[in-house]
């Protein structure tokens, strides 16, 4: 049963319905168990003076255990503790350290870069988009000037596979092959282009969380949806004034084929634009390298086989032998 209940009298083990749409509220989840005090203070904190609470799925403890929460949730919003910023100092440490070793420092950036853009995702307001920029610029900058940083970067295999290190994945190799391409040309923005690469998949954001973490494959009504995420993320960046041409291209372009066969419009060939294809290059092979409940991971050079064997036309042929080279 569902019924409405004032943000101020929510009580924990309540099982809470949010708005659908990702700035309507500062969760992840548009449904979720309150489990804590904290929690009902970010929906004070936000403005939300009324939720929709599933009876059915509520948790409520014994009676005699029961306790109304409000003041604990307004004491924990009027606390004064500084909010997470988005980029990490650790990752700023590691980009300005001269003296750190490649390997380490690439596992540094490695690491503070996908909790930025999990911090990102978890609220992509305007502020948080234009923070996290200045975050992936510094990336960015690092894999420009830096050779042997970057070669360590490309050496590191993730295999887990979640939408945060999916992204810092793909921006790095992205940004690698737009390097070995463009060769210090500034015709390029790559500040901007990196940051599209980094947030290919921001759209995300605005699909059902059981859709995008579902442990098997998707059914064709989970695959439309998924499909939309193109269109959603171009959404989030025009909706927040972040929309430059780079991350357009990108964000709107990397999931289209060379065959016409992708989406969301369908683009064929040179409808494509190159940044689209250098991000649907990086998007696959982290894909096929991501082990899943579905699947086994595979080794670089056996998920560039695949995207050889079985996939050369979704590609542009001669910019997948430079993806290639990557790796050599």
């Amino acid at each position: 049963m569902i019924n409405k209940v004032k943000t101020k009298d929510i009580k924990l083990g309540m099982y809470v319905l949010l708005p659908k749409k990702w700035f309507a509220h500062p969760f992840l989840k548009n449904e979720f168990i309150i489990d804590s005090p904290g929690q009902i203070a970010k929906l004070l904190e936000a403005g939300i003076a009324e939720v929709s609470i599933d009876t059915e799925r509520s948790i409520f403890p014994r009676e005699e255990t029961k306790v109304k929460v409000v003041s604990e949730a307004i004491k924990a919003s009027q606390s004064i503790t500084p909010a997470r910023p988005i980029i990490p100092p650790d990752l700023q440490e590691a980009i300005h350290d001269k003296k750190m070793p490649p390997a380490q420092k690439a596992q540094a950036i490695k690491h503070h870069s996908v909790v930025m853009i999990q911090r990102l995702m978890e609220n992509p307001s305007r502020e948080s988009i234009t923070e996290a920029k200045k975050g992936i610029s510094e990336v960015v900058d690092v894999v420009l000037a830096e050779d042997s940083t970057n070669q360590q970067l490309l050496a590191l295999t993730t295999h887990d596979y979640n939408t945060y290190v999916h992204s810092v994945n793909v921006g790095l190799l992205a940004i690698s092959l737009a390097k070995s391409i463009f060769k210090g040309s500034d015709i390029h923005d790559m500040h901007e282009l990196g940051a599209g690469f980094f947030l290919h998949d921001i759209g995300k954001v605005k699909v059902d969380i059981n859709i995008i973490l579902k442990p098997a494959v998707l059914t064709d009504e989970e695959m439309l949806e998924i499909r939309k995420h193109p269109q959603y993320g171009y959404d989030i960046l025009k909706q927040t004034n972040q929309s430059s041409e780079e991350c357009r291209k990108v964000v709107l372009q990397h999931h289209e084929r060379d065959n016409g066969r992708g989406y969301p419009h369908g683009l064929k060939g040179d409808e494509i634009h190159l940044y689209g294809r250098i991000c649907s290059l990086a998007d696959v092979f982290d894909a096929l390298s991501a082990k899943r409940p579905y699947k086994q991971s595979l080794r670089p050079f056996e998920a560039l086989n695949v995207m050889k064997e079985e996939m050369l036309e979704h590609f542009h042929k001669e910019l997948f032998q430079k993806f290639v080279l990557l790796f050599h």
